[in-house]
C-alpha cells in the first residue's frame, strides 16, 4: 500500500521509532506512501490525525478544526461516451518484484554473499564495504529453493499502533502495519516513479488532456472475509474520504482534487478530475476499504471511531492485501499472518508467495533496548540512531548476529515555532533562534558526524530543491542578540532575561520546547536551552508522551515542537504543511506568496519549471525560517544476517515498491 498520504514532504510526523521524534507529517514513511513522505529511523513520521476514539468534544474539536468538503453532485457520463472522446494512454502496469529484478541483472554484486557477511561497516569515513553488503545482501533470491518460505521476521517498531483501519493511520508503525495489510492498487519504485501493482491491476490509462484515469481491475483478488474486492470499494472508498465527518485529513489531500470516481462495473473505475495537473497520478493513489463491511457502520458513526462495531474492526480488521492481523498485544507486539487467500485462488497460485509466514513487530521505545534486543536476536531489523550506530552496533557482539547498512533519505528535523505565539511571530526572532543554536555541536558531538546540516525541507538530492542550496546556519549570537534587539526583545529589568510589553503587560521571554521523551531529541532539546541561555532566553522543556504530542501540534497547543519530516512522491503534498490554513501546518504559518506558488506547482508540467517554483518555496521558508531545520538523516538500519533483499530509496528501505516485500529469509 503505497499512499501519499500528505508528506512532508510529507509522511510529516512525529518522529519516534529508534530515537528521534518528529512533530507531525511522509512517509510513507510508514508505509509505503506516496502521500505523505515517511519513515525515520531516528523517530517515527505521522501522517494522520492520529485521534483514537474520544468524547464528543473531541469530536467537536476535529470537525471545527477540518475545512468542510461536501462532493457536489455529479452524474458520471456512460463509459462509451468517454471512450469515444478520450484518447488514452497507458500507463506503467508491473510486479515491482519483477520491476527490481530487471534493475538488478543492471548491478553486478560487488562481492560474494559470504565475505559481505564478514564485512564490519566503517561508514563514515568508508564507505566501501557499506556498498559491498549492499550489494551483496540485496538481492533477490536466484531460486525458491534459497527462501525459507516459513520464516518468522521479528521487526522493531518504536511505538504501538492505534489505528487498523487505512483511512486513518497516522503514525510510521501504522502505516508499516497496515500498509501489508492493505490493497495496493498503485504504487512508485525507488525513483518516485508511478506504477500501478499487476498484483491488482489489468490496466491503467490516462487521457492525453490529463482529465481521466481509467483502471481495469484484476477479478481474482478477495478480502479476508471471503467476499471479491471489486471497483465498488474504491468508489466508496473514495465517497467516505470526502465525506467531511469521517474526519481523515491526512487520505483527504490530494483526493479532494478528485471531481469523481465511478465505478462502471465490478472491474472497471474511471476517476475524473477537476483540473490537469502533474500530480493527479498520485492523487488516485488513495487507501480503499471493503464496502460491505463499513457501508452500514458508517451511517451509525461517520467518524469510524466512537462505535463498537468500528472498535471491533479495529481488532479484526477486513483486509485485502498480503497478510491479515492475528494479534495485538497493546504496547507489546503485533503479529501478523500471510494470507493463503491472497495469492491462492481456487486451488491456484495467481500472485507472488510473500516470502514470509509471520511478521512479528516488537514494540520498544527505547533504541538502547530495542538495540539489545537486535543482538540477542529478539528483533532482526531495526532504524539506528546516530549514536548507536558508532557505539553498540560496531562491536563483536552486534556483529555476531547482524550487519548494517546505509543510504541517503530524504528525511529532514526541526524545531517548529508556533507563530500565531507571541515569542515567535516576527521572523526576526525565528532567525534568532536559529543563530543561537549550536548546529556544530549538535552534528559533532549529538550525531557523531553522521548527519549533515540541514538548509530547508527539500533534501540537497532531490530535483526539486534549490540550485543553490542556501547556506545551513551556524551558531552567531551577536547576530542573534542583534535580531533580538531590533525585535524589541530586551532586558529592561536587568534580571537576566529578556522580556517586551505586549498589550500593556511586560513579557518575559521564556518558553517552553515540547518533545517526545526520545534521548536524541531530549538531547537537541537540551541543547537548544543551553544555546538560548547565552542570550536572555529562558527555554524550557516539556516531554509529552507520542501520541498527546501528535494531538497538540495538530491543535496548535504549543509554543515550540521537536519533529522531522520524511518525503513524498511529489513536493506539491508539502502545501498540507506550509500553506495558509492546511492541516499539518502546526506553526500556523501564513505567507500569501507561498501560497500562490504551491498552486502554481500544481498547474507546471515541465520538471525544469517546477523545479523552480519548489526552490523559490524552499528558499523563502528557510529566510522565515518557519523552522529552524536542524539536520538531514540517512537511513541506518541493521538487519540480522539471515536477511536479504533489503533496497534503498529516498523513503528509505520500506516506503516504495517493492519496499518491504522484496526483503526474505535465507534458507538456514
Amino acid at each position: 500500500m503505497k499512499w501519499r498520504l500528505l508528506s512532508c514532504f510529507l509522511l510529516f510526523a512525529c518522529l519516534l521509532i529508534a530515537g528521534v521524534s518528529g512533530c507531525g507529517g511522509s512517509t510513507p514513511t510508514a508505509t509505503d506512501s506516496s502521500k505523505e513522505g515517511a519513515s525515520s529511523s531516528e523517530g517515527e513520521t505521522t501522517s494522520g490525525d492520529g485521534m483514537a476514539a474520544g468524547t464528543g468534544e473531541e469530536k467537536k474539536e476535529d470537525v471545527e478544526e477540518e475545512p468542510e468538503m461536501l462532493l457536489e453532485p455529479f452524474d458520471a457520463p456512460p463509459l462509451e461516451e468517454i471512450d469515444a472522446k478520450v484518447k488514452w494512454v497507458d500507463q506503467r502496469v508491473i510486479d515491482p518484484i519483477e520491476l527490481l529484478a530487471k534493475q538488478l541483472e543492471k548491478e553486478p554484486p560487488l562481492t560474494d554473499v559470504e565475505t559481505a557477511l564478514k564485512l564490519k561497516n566503517n561508514f563514515p569515513p568508508n564507505k566501501e564495504n557499506n556498498d559491498k553488503i549492499l550489494s551483496a545482501l540485496g538481492r533477490l533470491p536466484k531460486s525458491d529453493k534459497e527462501v525459507d518460505y516459513d520464516a518468522t521476521i521479528v521487526r522493531h517498531v518504536g511505538g504501538d499502533a492505534k489505528s487498523t483501519n487505512p483511512l486513518m493511520i497516522s503514525s510510521v508503525t501504522e502505516f508499516d502495519v497496515v500498509g501489508l495489510m492493505g490493497i495496493e492498487i498503485y504504487g512508485f519504485d525507488w525513483n518516485m516513479d508511478p506504477l500501478a501493482n499487476s498484483d491488482y491491476v489489468v490496466s491503467w490509462q490516462t487521457s492525453e488532456d490529463g482529465m481521466y484515469d481509467k483502471l481495469v481491475l484484476r477479478d481474482d483478488i478477495y478480502w479476508s472475509d471471503g467476499k471479491k474486492f471489486t471497483a465498488q470499494d474504491v468508489m466508496f472508498s473514495f465517497q467516505v474520504i470526502m465525506d467531511p465527518e469521517s474526519r481523515v485529513p491526512a487520505v483527504k489531500q490530494g483526493t479532494d482534487k478528485i471531481r469523481w470516481v465511478q465505478a462502471y462495473d465490478d472491474q472497471t473505475i474511471v476517476y475524473f478530475h477537476r483540473e490537469s495537473t502533474p500530480v493527479n497520478v498520485w492523487n488516485i493513489n488513495f487507501p480503499v476499504i471493503p464496502k460491505h463491511v463499513y457501508e452500514e457502520t458508517i451511517k451509525e458513526d461517520p467518524t469510524m471511531r466512537l462505535s463498537a462495531a468500528h472498535a471491533e474492526l479495529e481488532s479484526n480488521p477486513v483486509c485485502g492485501g498480503a497478510y491479515k492481523l492475528v494479534k495485538h498485544d497493546r504496547g507489546q507486539e503485533i503479529v501478523l499472518e500471510r494470507r493463503e487467500g491472497f495469492y491462492m485462488v481456487d486451488g491456484k497460485q495467481v500472485r507472488r508467495k510473500p516470502y514470509f509466514k509471520t511478521i512479528r513487530f516488537r514494540i520498544i521505545e527505547d533504541p538502547n533496548t530495542a538495540m539489545l534486543a537486535l543482538k540477542t536476536g529478539s528483533i532482526e531489523e531495526m532504524a539506528i540512531t546516530a549514536d548507536l550506530w558508532t557505539t553498540q552496533a560496531n562491536d563483536d557482539k552486534f556483529y555476531e548476529k547482524n550487519t548494517k547498512v546505509t543510504a541517503t533519505e530524504w528525511v529532514s528535523f526541526h524545531i517548529c515555532w508556533n507563530t500565531k505565539s507571541p515569542f515567535f511571530t516576527d521572523k526576526r526572532v525565528r532567525q534568532a533562534m536559529s543563530y543561537a543554536f549550536d548546529h556544530q555541536e549538535m552534528i559533532d558531538k549529538l550525531f557523531s558526524g553522521l548527519y549533515e546540516p540541514a538548509a530547508g525541507p527539500f533534501h540537497p538530492t532531490s530535483w526539486m530543491s534549490p540550485k543553490p542550496m542556501p547556506e545551513p546556519y551556524k551558531q552567531d549570537l551577536d547576530k542573534a542578540e542583534e535580531l533580538l534587539d531590533e525585535a524589541g526583545w530586551v532586558d529592561s529589568d536587568f534580571d537576566g532575561i529578556r522580556d517586551k510589553e505586549i498589550n500593556g503587560k511586560q513579557v518575559r521571554f521564556e518558553f517552553s520546547v515540547t518533545c517526545p521523551p526520545s534521548p536524541n531529541m531530549e538531547r537537541v532539546a537540551r541543547l537548544l536551552k543551553r544555546s538560548l541561555s547565552k542570550i536572555g532566553v529562558a527555554c524550557n522543556i516539556k516531554l509529552v508522551e507520542f501520541t498527546a504530542l501528535q494531538q497538540m501540534n495538530l491543535d496548535g497547543q504549543f509554543e515550540a515542537t521537536l519533529g522531522g519530516w520524511g518525503t513524498s512522491t511529489d513536493p506539491y503534498s508539502s502545501e498540507n504543511i506550509f500553506a495558509t490554513g492546511e492541516g499539518r501546518n502546526y506553526g500556523r504559518y501564513s505567507n500569501p506568496e507561498i501560497d500562490k506558488l504551491f498552486d502554481q506547482g500544481q498547474k507546471e508540467f515541465d520538471r525544469e519549471k517546477r523545479a523552480e517554483i519548489y526552490g523559490k518555496i524552499h528558499k523563502i521558508l528557510y529566510e522565515d525560517q518557519v523552522y529552524t531545520w536542524l539536520f538531514y538523516r540517512n537511513s541506518f538500519y541493521g538487519f540480522n544476517k539471515k536477511l536479504r533483499g533489503y533496497r534503498f530509496s529516498p523513503r528509505g528501505p520500506y516506503n516504495y515498491s517493492p519496499g518491504f516485500n522484496s526483503i526474505w529469509a535465507a534458507q538456514p
